[in-house]
């Protein structure tokens, strides 16, 4: 079972920005894609942004433009760089990896992160 460890959430002020970390630790033959999710409460959780193996990304429509997904594959970490951050993209982030181990596929969260944006 592969863990994910995320870190660099926190509170910005409207227009600034964060960068979020997800590390992941454990054994896995092939990684599909990293990806972050957020999930207000009383919401379902949605898609914030998506790296491909082979490195195409695909974004929520809400963050396009302001927020980039990279990953560093040999440390199997996963950034989110996100920029001009508003109020609405407060919210618990959370980062998710579909691997291969052993011909399985495999499905794994972090913890999450809360990110608050205010003044």
């Amino acid at each position: 079972q592969v863990q994910l460890v995320e870190s660099g959430g926190g509170l910005a002020q409207p227009g600034g920005s964060l960068r979020l970390s997800c590390a992941a630790s454990g054994s896995l033959s092939m990684i599909n894609t990293m990806a972050w999710y957020r999930q207000a409460p009383g919401k379902e959780r949605e898609l914030v942004a998506r790296i491909a193996r082979g490195g195409s990304t695909d974004y929520g429509d809400s963050v396009k433009g302001r927020f980039t997904i990279s990953a560093d594959n040999a440390k199997v970490t996963v950034y989110l760089q996100m920029n001009s951050l508003k109020p609405d993209d407060t919210d618990v982030y959370y980062c998710n990896l579909l691997y291969v181990f052993l011909g399985t596929s495999h499905n794994s969260w972090g913890q999450g992160t809360q990110v608050t944006v205010s003044s």
